[in-house]
């Protein structure tokens, strides 16, 4: 009887562990969340944050719509890429030019050069800082982590629209990515040169 009593407070334990660790696992993802969006890391595009009375899908299609093209400015955006291991990763174009308010879309490029598996994730950055509110990625693969074979190449779209009202000042906005190992250490979000020019300079 004793021995029965002491392996049901042992099943007893072990049930209230199982149910941390699962809660604990299904709070993770709003606190990741919550964590980069206070930090300014891996920022989410509008596409991905959920609002009442609307989806994914929903909320991406509203950014649409609610973006007026801006046809009198023009921002030039500039793509970088940070590479923290042995492999490739580069933006297929260096720089392109678009209105606030117009969908533009742009390819990364990554090889696996290892001779093994792989699993990484990219983290986004901006400059300058006040062009982080406004920079809408509708599609990114810095959402999720990807798994590579060795010698696997692949291309990722950035497809994003920069909100009309964003500052007159930024002429410029650089996205850069690091695009690092999962399983090592998460590096930080790299630092990238101011990239704020005041409206009408070198006209």
């Amino acid at each position: 009887m004793r021995l029965r009593t002491e392996n049901l407070r042992m099943v007893g334990k072990l049930s209230v562990v199982a149910l941390g660790m699962f809660a604990f696992g299904y709070a993770m993802i709003p606190l990741y969340r919550a964590i980069c969006e206070a930090t300014g890391i891996n920022i989410l595009s509008l596409s991905e944050r959920q609002v009442p009375g609307g989806g994914k899908a929903g909320k991406a299609a509203q950014v649409l719509l609610n973006s007026q093209v801006d046809e009198s400015r023009t921002i030039t955006v500039e793509f970088d890429a940070n590479v923290r291991g042995p492999w490739h990763f580069k933006p297929a174009q260096r720089s392109i030019q678009v209105h606030p308010g117009e969908l533009a879309t742009v390819m990364y490029e990554f090889q696996n050069v290892q001779n093994r598996r792989m699993a990484a994730q990219a983290i986004p950055s901006y400059a300058p800082r006040q062009a982080t509110a406004h920079f809408n990625k509708l599609e990114c693969f810095c959402f999720n982590q990807y798994t590579l074979e060795p010698g696997e190449k692949k291309e990722w779209p950035v497809a994003f629209v920069i909100d009309p009202r964003i500052s007159k000042d930024v002429t410029t906005i650089t996205l850069s990515y690091t695009f690092f190992e999962v399983g090592g250490q998460t590096p930080a979000a790299p630092e990238t040169r101011a990239a704020a020019t005041p409206a009408g300079a070198g006209a």
